[in-house]
């Protein structure tokens, strides 16, 4: 089926339930951002395979809200399919509930798939869709239509991520959720997120790509811990780790059972938790609204996962020199495209020691794809690379002892001055911000200013965030922390990880990103309190030829040879021959 005929099918499916909009949101019921096949119902309906956005259809149009770093990519993926792109964020793109209202008449019926809508969601809609009388109604239509979908999901093993590399055992995670829920009054606690879910636990997956994760829910009372999972993916060690925490194993199928069964409790549970789970719970029980205790946990790194961090920044450095080299020694020499660089670079990961896979798919845009802020290369019609223009390389790895992200503009030929200035001033950004000393108490919005100030004094920006954090063997992107211009009441805490990763795109033309990822340390305390600034993790050197040096301060050229210098102590004993005297040119001072 084309997304037209998709399309036509929801809404004859709509016009036979007597639904005037139906939204199609990108998650799956543990409110994932990346998402196993059978849930990727936005991506199946749309055609647009963005990580971010969600779909509107009524009667007569569709709409498609998604933010800046899919601006270029999404009307390429929509072209032909009657949905229009609105551009979240932007000046005159209206609101999608405020959209709804002028679009479905009064007494009119929204339908969504609880089960794939968190509640945030499902509270907002019913509240001000209430201003005209319009109900919001659990109705998963795409079931009828999707007649292809796989509904049995992976059948991957789930195993476990010992203590060695945790810094803490399962029973002390337990403990410390435990006393939280005392803290806010809770007797039951609801673990839904994935994530969570394999933190609290110690256990690793591979049911969602690129992140180590499986399918699973957690529900937690004052004495007891009950793990939903399919039995069957869990490995004798694991099942093991499961008894020595006293973790009851069920399936998963009996997890909204068993939530029926809840009776006159006071449930912590957050907010984006899928809806379908509220419904089970809300007649005979409290809830008590609030972020799951283990994400904050989770987020601020022990000394354990950060010494982790920096075992496998050293590996993964030692993967990109390699690969850096054989892209700018063979571009133009031997046929190569975006997508088989992205291969290569695989191949050059895989040679790692506790390599498990990437952290998530290669962003490699050369030329004008570059612009694409989160473009993937196909196979087939993949751009062929040669030795002119730049070429932009995001890519990461999953190491058993944590996860590398990383971003490197280069210049494979000849460019324009234009971009070797704009190259320098992401790059004069990402130096400020790595600098940066900050008192307690300062959040991610606070500190975005600082990357984006040397573009921001030429009138240019860039349309995504600065920083995400970051997970140890864990998601790519990872909260509550992050460095962006939205408002965002977490504290950049001594522990979490997070990317430095400011950027510039000229559409059709390039794209520029320079990205390390760093760690918050505490720096010192003055009459004044307690200051923090950043560790940088990530070992690999710039390309100077992209650059244009005379734009530096003298601070800045001196943390660039510093960090230079740095990178040349951690990995130049692991290369060698005409790699290692690439390498030291590379790193040499400027």
């Amino acid at each position: 089926m084309t997304t037209s005929e998709k399309i036509a099918a929801l809404r004859l499916s709509m016009q036979e339930h007597q639904i005037d909009a139906f939204i199609v949101y990108s998650a799956d019921p543990h409110m994932s951002e990346y998402l196993p096949g059978e849930w990727q119902e936005r991506s199946w309906l749309s055609g647009f395979t963005g990580s971010a956005g969600f779909v509107v259809v009524t009667k007569d149009k569709a709409g498609l809200w998604t933010d800046g770093r899919y601006f270029v990519q999404a009307p390429a993926e929509l072209e032909g399919s009657g949905i229009d792109l609105m551009k979240d964020g932007v000046e005159g793109t209206p609101n999608y509930i405020d959209w709804l209202l002028s679009e479905v008449p009064d007494g009119g019926k929204v339908a969504v798939n609880a089960l794939a809508t968190s509640n945030t969601n499902w509270e907002a809609l019913g509240q001000q869709l209430a201003a005209k009388n319009i109900d919001v109604v659990d109705l998963p239509l795409l079931k009828e239509i999707w007649k292809d979908r796989n509904s049995g999901g992976p059948k991957n093993p789930v195993f476990v991520h010992p203590v060695e590399r945790a810094g803490k055992s399962v029973v002390q995670k337990l403990l410390d959720i435990r006393q939280k829920m005392e803290e806010q009054q809770a007797s039951v606690h609801i673990i839904s997120s994935l994530d969570d879910v394999a933190w609290t636990l110690n256990l690793r997956g591979s049911d969602v790509e690129a992140n180590p994760v499986f399918l699973g829910y957690i529900v937690l009372t004052k004495n007891e811990t009950v793990l939903f999972v399919d039995l069957e993916k869990l490995d004798l060690d694991a099942r093991r780790q499961m008894d020595e925490a006293w973790v009851k194993m069920r399936p998963y199928e009996e997890f909204f059972p068993y939530l029926q069964q809840i009776r006159n409790e006071k449930i912590l549970i957050s907010p984006n938790t899928n809806q379908s789970v509220f419904d089970a719970l809300k007649n005979d029980n409290t809830f008590i609204k609030g972020p799951v205790p283990g994400n904050l946990m989770k987020a601020t790194k022990n000394e354990t996962e950060l010494q982790g961090f920096r075992t496998v920044m050293q590996r993964d450095g030692v993967s990109m020199v390699k690969f850096l080299y054989w892209l700018t020694q063979n571009a133009g020499k031997e046929a190569m495209t975006e997508y088989s660089i992205g291969q290569k670079l695989l191949e050059f990961r895989k040679a790692g020691k506790n390599f498990v896979g990437e952290s998530f798919g290669s962003i490699v845009g050369y030329g004008g794809n570059g612009a694409i802020v989160h473009y993937s290369a196909k196979n087939e019609g993949s751009k062929a690379v040669t030795n002119e223009g730049s070429i932009l390389v995001d890519s990461g790895g999953q190491y058993l002892e944590g996860t590398t992200d990383i971003t490197r503009t280069l210049a494979l030929g000849a460019v324009s001055d234009e971009f070797r200035r704009n190259c320098t001033l992401v790059l004069k950004g990402m130096i400020q911000l790595s600098m940066v000393k900050f008192p307690r108490g300062t959040r991610g919005v606070q500190l975005d200013a600082v990357a984006r100030m040397a573009l921001w004094k030429e009138g240019k920006d860039y349309a995504h965030g600065t920083g995400h954090g970051v997970g140890s063997f864990m998601n790519v992107h990872e909260g509550p922390q992050n460095i962006r211009k939205d408002m965002n009441a977490q504290e950049l805490l001594p522990g979490m990880v997070v990317s430095n990763e400011p950027g510039f795109y000229a559409e059709n033309t390039y794209g520029i990103r320079h990205e390390n990822l760093v760690a918050v340390k505490e720096a010192e305390t003055t009459a004044f309190g307690t200051f923090y600034e950043f560790e940088t993790l990530t070992v690999c050197p710039f390309d100077r030829n992209a650059l244009d040096i005379s734009l530096l301060t003298g601070e800045e050229k001196n943390w660039l040879n510093t960090y230079h210098q740095w990178c040349r102590e951690k990995l130049e004993n692991d290369l060698e021959g005409e790699v290692k005297e690439w390498f030291l040119d590379q790193v040499k001072p400027i």
